[in-house]
């Protein structure tokens, strides 16, 4: 069985109202543990040298400590309180783990993740730390990767991630996102396809599928798929039309690609905003039916190689 890490043990207290939807993870939990195709294991804890290699080590330890600038947590969405650094770090830790073991493994995944909207030195839209740049980086400086490609497939751009590797090559950054959705500013990732609002089924999965030769051109050491959820026609900060099917062949196009190039994937959350929450639940969970589907197929494991 392949490894899934999770973290929903290290609840977030948020106040009565608050519209990010702690309850699915425990929810997805269950889902993914009921297709009985996956190890689920608690998420560790990162480590702060491993926070440092991609986020402002002043930035780090003021979020660690609790003397972050009020108006910073503001504009992450959450109040800061030592349960939320548990769960950060945690969120983190399962993506480096996943990353880790994909080496070996082929596929690992993450039950939360995803915190693409964490710049270097602030996070913003419920993202306290980047997990998929402190994935590679760490992993990098540990010599287990050179190249990396993220798919972020999340409705809302990648900001934080495109912006911390803007400048490096050797990281290929995608975004597809909804156009006119957060955030309001965006950044330049290396590729980047917008979508207007009310897109349906045919026309974003043809701009996946165009996307996705570009990730095996690149011969990733990694992938990171963000697979986010939030393109449910019943999102409520969605704004596109997509359905479930729409999405398990999205999700199936993607494996499919990675792994018929023999490329290690880790596959995080990313965001789900529908009503109710169980139908994002499902969605996330379909995720993973649709890899176990693919690595059933092409089951493979990775030689591991240091750089």
């Amino acid at each position: 069985m392949y490894p899934v890490y999770y973290c929903d043990h290290y609840p977030i207290p948020l106040p009565p109202g608050h519209k990010f939807p702690t309850r699915k993870y425990s929810l997805v939990r269950d889902l993914v543990t009921a297709q009985s195709k996956f190890d689920l294991r608690p998420a560790p804890l990162a480590t702060v040298e491993e926070l440092d290699t991609a986020h402002d080590s002043k930035y780090v330890r003021a979020v660690l400590d609790g003397s972050v600038d009020p108006s910073v947590m503001r504009r992450i969405g959450f109040p800061w309180s030592e349960q939320l650094v548990r769960r950060s770090l945690a969120s983190v830790g399962g993506t480096l783990a996943a990353a880790r073991d994909s080496r070996a493994e082929g596929f690992a995944g993450n039950l939360a993740g995803g915190t693409h909207h964490a710049f270097r030195s602030e996070g913003a839209g419920f993202c306290v730390f980047n997990d998929l740049a402190i994935a590679i980086l760490a992993l990098r400086h540990e010599g287990m990767v050179r190249r990396a490609a993220v798919i972020d497939l999340d409705v809302h751009q990648g900001d934080g991630t495109a912006s911390i590797f803007e400048e490096d090559p050797d990281v290929l950054t995608i975004s597809v996102h909804g156009e006119k959705n957060f955030p309001f500013r965006k950044q330049r990732s290396r590729i980047d396809v917008s979508l207007a609002d009310g897109t349906e089924d045919a026309e974003y999965l043809d701009r996946v599928r165009n996307i996705l030769p570009e990730v095996a051109a690149f011969r990733p050491d990694i992938v990171l798929y963000q697979a986010g959820v939030d393109g449910l026609a019943e999102d409520r900060l969605g704004r596109l039309s997509l359905t479930m099917a729409g999405l398990m062949e999205r999700d199936i196009l993607v494996f499919e690609t990675v792994l018929a190039n023999t490329i290690p994937i880790v596959v995080t959350m990313g965001g789900g905003y529908a009503e109710p929450i169980e139908r994002t639940a499902q969605a996330h969970a379909s995720t993973y039916a649709a890899a176990a589907e693919v690595l059933a197929l092409q089951p493979f494991r990775i030689v591991k190689r240091r750089y």
